[in-house]
C-alpha cells in the first residue's frame, strides 16, 4: 500500500524556464495540482523529500499548502534524463474513498518447473483501486508451473476492493519450454533459408594450408 507523504509546498506566481531554473537552483521542483474541478494551483515542492517521495509508484501525497492539507497523485513525473532529478511534476487531486485508475508493477516471485523460461507479457496491470489503498506492486507466483501455462489479468491475486481496469484477458505471464542451443541454431538455419540465405563454411585445416601454399 502506498504511504503517505507530507510535503510542504509553497504557492508560486512566477512562471516560464527561467523561473523554473531559478527553483531547482534553489533545491526545488515546479509542480502544478489540479483535479475536481479546481482552478490549477501552481506550487514549488522540496526537491528532496519529493525525489524521496516518488521513488515508490502511486505514492500518495499529503500536499500542505500554508497548514491546509490536500491529498493527491502523481500524474506526471518530468526527470533530467541524465541526471535524474525531477524537473516538474503534474499532481491530480484525489479524495479519501475515491477510486481512482492507476497502473501498478507486477513482480514475479517464486521458481516454475524445471527447464522451462518465465516470460513477463506485462511489466503493469491497470487497476482501478482507492487512492489510499493503492498496492506498492502486485506479486505473481510462477512456483512450480509447467510450460504451457499461463496467467492473465484476471488471474491476479488482488487486494480487497482492487479491480482490473480494462481487458481482463491480457496475458501477464507465459511460462514456456526451454529452448536448447541445438534448437535455437535449426531454427535459424531454418529462417536463413527460407530467406535465401547462404551460410560460408568454416574454414578447415587442409584449406588453411592451401592458401599457404598459393601465398
Amino acid at each position: 500500500m502506498s504511504d503517505q507523504n507530507t510535503l510542504k509546498a509553497e504557492l508560486r506566481n512566477e512562471f516560464g524556464k527561467g523561473a523554473s531554473r531559478r527553483l531547482r537552483r534553489e533545491h526545488k521542483v515546479p509542480a502544478v495540482m489540479y483535479g475536481h474541478g479546481a482552478d490549477p494551483v501552481h506550487l514549488a515542492l522540496p526537491g528532496h523529500e519529493t525525489l524521496l517521495a516518488l521513488r515508490v509508484a502511486n505514492a500518495l501525497l499529503s500536499i500542505d499548502i500554508d497548514g491546509k492539507a490536500q491529498l493527491a497523485l502523481a500524474k506526471q513525473v518530468q526527470r533530467d534524463p541524465i541526471k535524474g532529478h525531477l524537473k516538474h511534476v503534474d499532481l491530480i487531486i484525489v479524495r479519501r474513498g475515491e477510486k481512482v485508475t492507476v497502473d501498478v508493477p507486477v513482480t514475479v516471485i517464486g521458481e516454475a518447473a524445471p527447464e522451462t523460461v518465465v516470460m513477463v507479457d506485462a511489466m503493469t496491470v491497470a487497476l482501478e483501486v482507492e487512492a489510499t489503498h493503492i498496492p506498492e506492486q502486485i506479486e505473481v507466483s510462477v512456483e512450480g508451473l509447467e510450460a504451457g501455462s499461463q496467467i492473465l489479468a484476471k488471474d491476479l491475486q488482488l487486494p480487497e476492493g482492487a479491480a482490473v481496469h480494462g481487458d481482463e484477458e491480457l496475458l501477464i505471464v507465459n511460462v514456456t519450454h526451454q529452448v536448447s542451443e541445438e534448437q535455437l541454431e535449426a531454427e535459424l538455419s531454418e529462417a536463413e533459408a527460407e530467406a535465401g540465405i547462404e551460410r560460408d563454411e568454416p574454414e578447415t585445416e587442409g584449406d588453411e594450408a592451401a592458401d599457404s601454399d598459393e601465398e
